[in-house]
């Protein structure tokens, strides 16, 4: 098998989760500021960008973060364009570790308007997914956000997302759309329900041999989105924490059969560069085996 139809049956078919590491631009200092990195240990973006690489390589290369519990990790540009371990980031991934490999691509978010805010344009995608090819990574990532359940807006964000998902899959590679629903949307329930029709509508129009994955938030009711994980051209839905406590997450993610975590501020909970590599190691395990148990549901 290629490395494509290699890693496509592991996102398919194995037991695990996918680490998000693609905290970019305005969420970094806070990611960092979390692992105990502070605004005084970085003079320019470069560098703060040099002091989130070493947060990421330091989780990717802990012995607990393998392919045996982690299938796939969401890389963010600058740390695909990053070496780990003397290797570009997405290849290390792969060759030393067995964890399929995905890019962010989006470049933020527009302002709120009717309840939603789209995905900022993207002029350049179609060079930056032919790099990230040649760079090994296996599919993409893209998120927008759903404030309000305003069914026009929902609709939207759900269109946008499936047309920029067929650019990518006209490249060779396997998009995840994410419609985030915010978790503190007044009507989150309501807005759950639109959404579910509007993607299911663009999963019925789809051909035969254009498969994707979302990325979508932790659900109201349990197994709601049971109709997308079953669709014939679904690869894998999985879950954003979306600022949920990890426990919580967990506890949410456990009640959706077949839905599995791809979580990010989650994953790094609790975890800091003051801690010795032993503390560490540790730390990061529990935490993988705790998102990977809530998984396998």
């Amino acid at each position: 098998m290629s490395n494509f139809e290699q890693q496509l049956d592991k996102i398919r078919n194995e037991s695990g989760f996918i680490a998000a590491l693609d905290q970019s631009g305005g969420s970094t200092p806070k990611a960092l500021g979390q692992y105990g990195v502070t605004e005084d240990k970085w003079n320019n973006e470069e560098e703060m960008f040099d002091r989130v690489h070493e947060m990421r390589t330091r989780i990717v290369t802990a012995d607990s973060f393998t392919g045996a519990r982690v299938i796939g990790a969401i890389l963010f540009e600058g740390t695909m364009d990053r070496d780990i371990g003397g290797q570009g980031s997405a290849r290390y991934l792969w060759s030393e570790k067995n964890v399929v490999p995905f890019l962010k691509v989006d470049k933020g978010l527009e302002d709120e308007s009717d309840g939603v805010q789209l995905m900022k344009p993207m002029p350049e995608l179609d060079s930056l997914l032919d790099r990230a090819s040649e760079k090994g990574v296996f599919g993409t990532k893209m998120r927008s956000v759903i404030n309000q359940a305003n069914d026009a807006g929902v609709k939207q964000i759900v269109q946008q997302q499936f047309e920029v998902g067929k650019q990518i899959l006209a490249k060779g590679l396997m998009p995840i759309l994410e419609p985030e629903v915010n978790i503190n949307c007044p009507d989150k329930q309501q807005a759950e329900d639109m959404l579910k029709a509007h993607l299911i509508a663009g999963l019925d129009e789809l051909s035969a041999d254009q498969q994707v994955m979302f990325k979508l938030t932790l659900p109201e009711t349990a197994g709601f989105y049971k109709d997308c994980i079953d669709h014939k051209n679904m690869v894998k839905v999985v879950a954003l924490s979306g600022g949920y406590p990890r426990d919580e997450a967990n506890r949410r993610l456990a009640q959706n059969p077949r839905m599995v975590a791809s979580f990010s501020r989650a994953l790094a909970e609790g975890l800091t560069a003051q801690m010795s590599d032993s503390e560490f190691n540790s730390h990061l395990d529990t935490a993988i085996d705790a998102i990977y148990q809530a998984s396998k549901t």
